[in-house]
């Protein structure tokens, strides 16, 4: 039986009610992120359906490993958010596991990846340095020389991008993205354009930290797709490493689905139609996520829909 999960909502001072049309049933405060399946301790999903329902995800995972294959990790190793990015992000950067587990009381780093679903005209992301040693960004840092410091990248609906630690980002304005990262809240922020929120506060920076992980190297920004046609339907893997494995189903009439891994998570981002799980048959809309398990061995999508699925 797969896991379906009530989304987790997150108020941003950058956020607001554009997540709305994705199917997200939102509070009234702007909703900058939506954790569509996590099992982190400062969001973790809830299962709505079947024997689990009403638990969380961390609680499944430690007790019933045999539902993911016996996975080898303690804690559940990814998770998978929507973001509405009304202004621009933080520029931020994020250290290797090594680095957190010293540093953040064993929590994970954080490798991540976005595929931008919505972009506005002239829509933009911020990807690595304009400097070429790490002693100039410290340089630059020191002396709050911000104005030039960062790389600013074009982009538009369908981009995908690979965000490994080390390297500077930010998600600007007028951008939704769906967004796959290591199950890690772990967040050194460099930059925030001096920002106040309603009591006048800037939000904490984290320099120093900033300065230990960053990585200066020429990393390309853009993620090369594989895409083919299975049937009737357009497969496209967008990323396959260590960390995740992100692929993009557009389905039209009946996908025969063989999972890859033990476990997969998976979102509708667009569409609407059923899942037929071992005879047992679900609704799926725009907005759903959930988790099939080692234990759903036959499954079929019937319908017209945009599937992000991602597995380790």
């Amino acid at each position: 039986m797969p896991l379906f999960l009530k989304p987790i909502f997150k108020e941003r001072i950058w956020g607001s009610d554009n997540l709305e049309k994705y199917g997200y049933q939102l509070p009234e405060k702007d909703v900058g992120e939506v954790w569509a399946i996590s099992a982190h301790q400062y969001g973790d999903s809830i299962i709505t359906n079947g024997p689990y329902s009403g638990e969380p995800l961390s609680r499944v995972w430690d007790e019933h490993k045999e539902l993911f294959g016996e996975f080898p990790t303690a804690q559940f190793p990814l998770m998978v958010k929507m973001i509405d990015a009304q202004e621009p992000l933080s520029v931020q950067v994020h250290p290797n596991t090594a680095y957190a587990y010293e540093h953040e009381n064993g929590d994970y780093g954080k490798q991540e990846c976005w595929y931008i679903i919505e972009a506005e005209e002239d829509a933009e992301i911020i990807y690595g340095l304009n400097t070429d040693s790490k002693d100039k960004f410290i340089e630059a840092l020191d002396e709050e020389a911000h104005q030039d410091l960062f790389k600013h990248i074009p982009v538009k609906a369908g981009d995908f991008f690979f965000i490994p630690n080390g390297i500077v980002h930010a998600i600007g304005k007028g951008i939704t993205v769906y967004e796959v990262t290591q199950s890690s809240d772990v967040t050194y922020r460099i930059y925030d354009y001096d920002r106040t929120d309603e009591a006048g506060n800037k939000r904490e920076m984290h320099i120093e930290k900033a300065k230990d992980v960053v990585e200066v190297r020429e990393e390309s920004p853009n993620v090369i797709p594989d895409t083919e046609i299975i049937e009737n339907h357009k497969r496209t893997q967008y990323i396959s490493n260590d960390s995740f494995t992100v692929v993009k189903w557009e389905v039209t009439g009946t996908l025969n689905y063989m999972k890859p891994r033990e476990f997969c998570l998976v979102t509708i981002l667009d569409g609407e139609g059923t899942l037929v799980t071992d005879g047992d048959i679900y609704e799926l809309e725009k907005g759903k996520s959930f988790i099939l398990t080692s234990e759903d061995l036959d499954n079929i999508f019937k319908g017209d829909f945009t599937i992000m699925i991602t597995y380790v």
